[in-house]
């Protein structure tokens, strides 16, 4: 049996990804300036990776389907069938939509619930692409903003009370509308509130809404000098979506900023959106999205409203372990390494994906039975079998998704 197979991996070119980070990551030409967003590595049905087997391209789903014992173990195959996680390059160069992902049971829900109602795999308006949940991280390989987790009430009613001092009578009067329903004791009922008045304000308050934070912007910078990176985003989003409530996403989201290597974990419920950057991220193996705005994609308010969390949630911003960063998850762990030469042991449970981001990375087995060599923007899937078999030299850098810290 092959003891690494190297991979093959689809592209997605949404409208929102960069021309240049994953074809610079993969020493691709890309004359056309296509949008290349994002790089899946995994076996999801709609971008399973390929891998050379007897001489043939063979989707990594169906070789693991052959003998999923072998190649996923006994164990992972009893608790999931195949391999539980999805493993991407994401390259955002504009924003992506407000979003949010469904837990376990809501997502099966709302797979039965769809599937009962007929609505075809394929069609854009449809919610659930499958019935698993998708907790995620993401680490930036380059600097990486996001939105992401409510904010307290109170600091959301400060910004409102700010944002809306010099706006039209007419908005004022529904900003500060927004803004008292922020006022009760229930935290979670004070943001549902708020959410659900802002997604049902009329269409000519949200062209009103978007029009005046892309027209005062430096006005309001000068005036409130604090929330300065918060009127630049809004104004910024403004230009893209005018029209959409979502635009002051930054007045009741918190403002992340990553550097290279650090990371951001969102469980399920958690509202969010990535704004620029470059990075790899690591999810369980669904594409269920739950959309409130900035895209041109369905948006549907009131199921997102249904499945999100409505707890003030301040991410906790997540450093590499030498064990890999701290994540709650049984179906994916997520680790980095960085080779001067030396030579170490592979460190996390298999089966697993690694790429590498920079350098070449040198792979033996313990024993001699066999070599491979990786360069940078390549991948390879490494079955199930013993992890301090292998050992890793060169000069590299390189991410690995494995199974799950409390994986069975």
């Amino acid at each position: 049996m092959n003891r690494i197979f190297r991979l093959k991996n689809p592209v997605k070119h949404y409208d929102w990804g960069s021309p240049q980070w994953i074809p610079q990551l993969l020493g691709a030409a890309n004359p056309e300036g296509f949008p290349w967003a994002e790089l899946w590595m995994g076996v999801h049905p709609e971008g399973p990776s390929l891998v050379e087997c007897e001489g043939t391209a063979l989707p990594l789903s169906l070789l693991i389907a052959q003998d999923p014992a072998l190649y996923i173990g006994t164990a992972v195959e009893q608790a999931f069938g195949t391999l539980p996680f999805l493993f991407k390059l994401l390259a955002v160069e504009k924003p992506l939509s407000i979003q949010a992902h469904p837990n376990k049971e809501q997502a099966q829900k709302g797979w039965e619930r769809e599937n009962q109602l007929r609505i075809p795999f394929k069609a854009p308006y449809r919610n659930y692409k499958d019935p698993y949940h998708k907790p995620e991280i993401i680490c930036a390989l380059s600097p990486f903003k996001a939105l992401c987790g409510f904010q307290e009430p109170e600091q959301i009613a400060q910004g409102l009370t700010e944002f809306a001092q010099s706006a039209p009578e007419s908005l004022q009067r529904a900003l500060n509308t927004l803004t008292q329903t922020l006022q009760t004791r229930d935290t979670a009922q004070s943001l549902w509130a708020f959410l659900q008045g802002l997604f049902a304000l009329p269409p000519a308050l949200g062209q009103a809404l978007s029009a005046y934070g892309r027209d005062h912007k430096e006005r309001l910078i000068h005036e409130y000098p604090a929330y300065k990176e918060a009127w630049q985003l809004i104004a910024y989003f403004a230009e893209l979506y005018p029209g959409d409530p979502g635009v002051i996403a930054p007045l009741y989201l918190n403002r992340i900023a990553l550097e290279p290597g650090e990371g951001l974990y969102l469980p399920a419920g958690v509202l969010h959106a990535y704004i620029r950057g470059f990075g790899v991220e690591l999810m369980a193996n669904s594409d269920n999205v739950l959309r409130g705005g900035l895209s041109s994609k369905h948006v549907d308010s009131q199921e997102l409203v249904r499945i999100l969390d409505f707890s003030v949630f301040h991410p906790q911003i997540l450093k590499a372990q030498p064990s890999g960063y701290q994540i709650p998850t049984k179906e994916f762990s997520l680790w980095v390494r960085e080779g001067q030469g030396d030579q170490v042991q592979y460190p996390p449970s298999l089966p697993g994906i690694l790429i590498v981001t920079q350098g070449k990375l040198h792979i033996t087995f313990a024993g001699g039975e066999a070599e491979w060599d990786l360069s940078q923007g390549e991948s390879a899937f490494i079955p199930a079998g013993r992890p301090e078999d292998l050992r890793f030299s060169g000069t590299y850098t390189l991410y690995g998704a494995g199974m799950g810290y409390e994986a069975v």
